[in-house]
């Protein structure tokens, strides 16, 4: 038994599990996980399988699930077990809770009720990314799954074009090749990439290029699995409006408006969009 069962204080007890490889769970979870008066999951399988892995028991506990369709029926149901004098454990379905996941609404209900709120940390799929990236690490910033819709998806990638940080992406393989073209076009075809899919699991990999390079790797070999995408901060490069004309007016000389644009924006890590604005008003003009 690797676990200890100890009384646990009434309150909201996080806990971090393991991302793919079960033997990544903390002691320290597994203790709350035997302990806790009650249990909730964003996934009640994944959360049974994990503790029958490891030997801890329920011992006759119910595991309520908590996820974004049902937060607003079981949240109630959670607090009011709290404020009895209970201890809840909530599990993320992988990872740590409120990371790309449905915990932080009870969190904040939990707070504004003077509940405890504690956490024992563990595996997360980007802080797991970054550290095998190769990617500058001193400052990131995490920002979650992509919106579906085009317009929306464009919005939000251009707005982190200036952030001074590695940027962390979580995205599903079916959208993956399709969200590096857009990454293209909004930040720019040579930013320095990672693509880092299936952590801590058997056919674990990280891709390494540039968003275009990678753009290329996926077209004719689609991948499979958990995927974080992290992608280098933009390098500045200062350009006046009068080179960037000139360069813009020679790549016209042989390109049409849209490939002059394209490698423009790329030499100088510019916004594709506000490229080709520039070499459409010099053709026309």
């Amino acid at each position: 038994m690797t676990y200890q069962t100890k009384p646990l204080s009434a309150g909201l007890h996080f806990l971090a599990t393991p991302i793919g490889n079960a033997r990544d769970i903390t002691l320290r979870a597994l203790d709350i996980l035997a302990s806790a008066d009650v249990l909730a999951a964003e996934d009640t399988r994944s959360l049974r399988k994990l503790m029958d892995i490891h030997g801890v028991p329920l011992n006759g506990r119910h595991i309520y699930p908590y996820h974004d369709h049902n937060g607003g029926q079981m949240r109630p149901r959670l607090i009011e077990l709290m404020e009895e004098g209970k201890s809840v454990a909530y599990a993320s379905e992988a990872g740590t809770p409120l990371v790309a996941d449905p915990g932080f609404a009870l969190c904040r209900e939990a707070l504004s009720r003077d509940i405890p709120v504690t956490s024992a940390p563990g595996p997360s799929a980007m802080i797991a990314a970054l550290t095998i990236s190769g990617l500058p690490s001193d400052r990131f910033l995490f920002a979650g799954f992509p919106p579906s819709s085009q317009g929306a998806r464009l919005k939000f990638f251009s707005s982190f074009a200036d952030v001074p940080a590695t940027l962390g992406f979580y995205e599903s393989p079916k959208r993956v090749h399709r969200t590096l073209g857009e990454l293209c076009d909004t930040l720019g075809e040579t930013r320095q990439a990672a693509l880092c899919r299936e952590l801590t699991k058997r056919f674990e990999e990280v891709r390494k290029g540039t968003l275009r390079e990678l753009e290329e790797s996926l077209r004719d070999a689609p991948v499979k699995g958990e995927i974080v995408l992290l992608i280098d901060r933009a390098e500045r490069v200062e350009v006046s409006e009068a080179d960037l004309e000139t360069a813009l007016a020679e790549a016209l000389e042989t390109m049409t408006v849209k490939d002059a644009a394209a490698d423009v924006a790329a030499r100088y890590g510019l916004k594709k969009r506000d490229v080709y604005q520039m070499a459409l008003a010099i053709k026309e003009g």
